[in-house]
């Protein structure tokens, strides 16, 4: 039992080590060595643990997914409000991606690991496909608007991905993008704008006939 708990340690950290490369030099930059060394470890050590930089990828890749089906586990329970539902899934995402390493790692991953670009598709339909579908949920059960969809689930994914990127003077006094005010700022639009039709002569929105 002692033995398992210490694999499960040492694996623990170099999946960490392992998101850290993967985060700042890219899939193709990355070795197996710069992970080894970055937690002390000797390179055969590491193997006994993933053979390969591809399985470390895999791995990364699997526990993001598993992220994502925790969120909807915890938060998308019976009789819960659909737009309480969705707005919560989104936020508490969006905020692991920018505090958890690992999970943001797998962004970088999803631009550069041509080896597991299958995989990560899948993992993005999955997330865009749940959103999609708690978003019509919301549109029928919670008063949400008759926006498309998938249009939506589109515009949260890349607001999500985008606050990795924000410029360092945006958010925190350290720097760290704060996403709070802005997903308060989205989901009120959401939940108050008209269903998209033509411009105004303003620039703005009007509803379609």
């Amino acid at each position: 039992m002692a033995t398992q708990k210490r694999a499960r340690r040492t694996r623990e950290k170099v999946l960490t080590a392992a998101a850290e490369v993967f985060a700042a030099q890219g899939y193709s930059r990355a070795t197996l060595n710069a992970v080894a060394d970055r937690i002390g470890m000797t390179k055969g050590a590491l193997y006994g643990h993933f053979p390969s930089k591809k399985s470390l990828a895999g791995a990364l890749i699997d526990e993001s997914r598993q992220t994502w089906a925790g969120l909807r586990i915890e938060y998308d329970v019976p009789q819960a409000d659909a737009g309480r539902v969705l707005e919560s899934v989104v936020v508490e995402f969006a905020g692991r991606l920018q505090s958890d390493v690992r999970l943001r790692a797998t962004v970088r991953l999803a631009s550069d690991c041509p080896v597991l670009a299958r995989a990560l598709t899948e993992v993005l339909a999955e997330v865009q496909g749940a959103l999609t579908d708690l978003i019509r949920r919301a549109q029928r059960d919670s008063g949400l608007p008759g926006y498309p969809p998938g249009l939506v689930a589109q515009l949260l994914m890349i607001v999500m991905y985008g606050l990795l990127h924000a410029s360092a003077g945006y958010g925190d006094a350290d720097g760290t993008p704060d996403g709070e005010p802005l997903w308060r700022l989205l989901f009120a639009a959401l939940s108050a704008g008209s269903v998209p039709g033509t411009l105004s002569g303003e620039g703005g929105i009007v509803s379609g006939a």
